[in-house]
């Protein structure tokens, strides 16, 4: 059984580039408000956010950056990053969106992946940046605060603008390599086509539905698929001014919702969990709240109800993948039901199938595969992971189980992925497991995710030691943690005689989770 949209279908933007799509509306709203930086109130109107992105786009082709080129952007969210995302894909070429918390080796990994030649960061992440750099084929760094011995921002804002898109064809042309695990192993490069992003945006016209005056506070990162599209590309391409924040502190957020009268304020389910039951937030104006829209993990329909009796405005949510651009299902204002991702977005097509690939029907549990405009082309240099995901028929499996009811809600109850969310951030068990057995002590290893109230998840470990060999937990963990970004860190420890396995040697991580 297939399942359908019940929203209309949309005539799709193929075609045009993402930053054309982007900046849509700029001879309409000109002067208004596009980005304004929380912290500092420092503003860009949709006139100067075209400007700067096509002066970007003009200095980098000048050092012959273009198709077939890509950069490294590994930023917090600041005005200038959509600078230097659309300016590196107008002057034609491809962005790898990079996590500023990564460790240098995680940084050097994406980039060797990804092939980027100029690498934007800056001065508060140099030393990871430099250090990362080495040996891969990164030819120049540029930080966007200006940093004495370095080219900066400003070094490209001397060349003649690109006034025009260089062309490409936007139905095959990476556009963007964010990094995802999918649904198991290694991080891997997602591969975006302009076309992907622009459908993605426009399947959504139906339900995030903006008005002319609102205003979004822009907490989740750019470098995810969640603020990259939703929040940045979105946004824009819709109008709304965007206020951003470099990290999540949740009374400069408060602050920011009062002075700034936010509407939308988009979250993760950690997010939610302080807006439902932190005392700060009762110090603060939070009256100008109509949504909260919470992504990139489920949020539970107790949380949701709560948050929303408190603040006295929707709280909505919606399911997606990195590989799909990232949304499938969302929920429309005053339309949702508590612990529902909402009804199947336009022009997307779903199934419900069981472990042997037949079809199920309504309210049957089974895994999710999605087929539509918004899946990606697949992951980079890596045929094989791109086969195990979509299949022939172009059909997208998920590793998520799932069931639609009668109304056409689609309700995630379940992984069979092993990835584990932490904040809503992926932390594959493959990568940590592979890090653990290289500590002298450890003969094998298993991470799962536990469930968490705060984080969603959090990483556990199950050791086993070899023979005579002794270690603590803390030393562990502690090794751990010295290689990788924070989010990714052991939080638990458990030593056991032997890690379960099948006849095959696959971890049975259900065996685990189930101690």
């Amino acid at each position: 059984m297939v399942f359908t949209s019940p929203l209309p279908d949309v005539e799709l933007p193929t075609g045009i580039s993402i930053t054309d799509y982007t900046l849509r509306m700029v001879d309409e709203l000109g002067d208004r408000p596009a980005i304004i930086d929380g912290p500092s109130g420092r503003t860009q109107t949709f006139s100067e956010v075209r400007s700067g992105i096509q002066l970007i786009a003009g200095g980098l082709a000048a050092r012959g950056f273009g198709p077939g080129s890509t950069l490294g952007l590994m930023a917090p969210n600041i005005p200038e990053y959509a600078s230097f995302f659309h300016g590196a894909a107008y002057a034609g070429g491809t962005v790898t969106t990079i996590n500023p918390t990564y460790t240098a080796g995680e940084v050097r990994n994406q980039l060797n992946d990804s092939g980027a030649t100029i690498l934007v960061t800056i001065s508060m992440f140099l030393d990871v940046a430099r250090e990362a750099s080495e040996g891969t084929s990164v030819e120049e760094i540029f930080t966007i605060d200006p940093v004495e011995g370095l080219p900066s921002m400003f070094d490209l804002l001397t060349s003649p603008p690109l006034t025009e898109q260089v062309p490409v064809d936007t139905s095959s042309v990476p556009v963007v390599l964010p990094y995802s695990s999918g649904t198991t192993g290694r991080s891997k490069g997602v591969v975006l086509s302009h076309d992907n992003l622009t459908a993605n945006i426009e399947q959504c016209r139906h339900i995030l539905s903006y008005g002319v005056d609102d205003v979004a506070l822009a907490i989740l990162p750019f470098f995810h698929i969640y603020g990259m599209q939703v929040l940045m590309n979105g946004l824009l391409a819709n109008g709304v001014t965007i206020v951003t924040m470099p990290r999540f502190d949740l009374e400069e957020a408060l602050s920011i919702v009062q002075e700034h009268k936010v509407s939308w304020f988009f979250a993760v389910p950690p997010i939610v969990l302080a807006m439902a039951k932190h005392p700060l937030v009762d110090q603060y104006d939070t009256s100008s709240i109509k949504v909260i829209f919470s992504g990139a993990a489920p949020l539970s329909g107790e949380l949701g109800d709560e948050a929303a009796a408190r603040l006295g405005c929707d709280v909505i949510q919606g399911y997606g993948m990195t590989e799909m651009s990232p949304v499938s299902h969302a929920t429309i204002v005053g339309e949702g039901k508590p612990g529902s991702s909402g009804i199947t977005i336009s022009n997307t097509e779903c199934r419900i199938v069981d472990l042997e690939g037949n079809d199920l029907g309504v309210n049957e549990d089974g895994e999710l595969w999605i087929r539509g405009p918004q899946v990606m082309q697949g992951y980079l240099n890596n045929a094989e992971a791109t086969a195990a995901t979509i299949d022939p028929d172009g059909w997208l499996h998920t590793g998520d189980v799932a069931h639609f009811d009668d109304d056409s809600h689609i309700f995630i109850v379940d992984r069979i992925k092993e990835l584990i969310k932490y904040k809503g951030f992926q932390v594959p068990p493959a990568e940590l497991e592979g890090l653990l057995l290289t500590h002298p002590a450890v003969a094998d290893a298993a991470v799962i995710g536990v469930p968490d109230d705060e984080a969603g998840e959090i990483p556990k470990a199950f050791i086993t030691l070899k023979p005579g060999a002794e270690a603590t937990a803390e030393e562990i963990q502690e090794f751990v943690a010295g290689q990788v970004a924070t989010f990714k860190q052991i939080r638990l420890l458990e030593f056991i005689d032997q890690i379960p396995k099948s006849a095959s040697g696959k971890i049975l991580r259900r065996e685990l989770r189930d101690r």
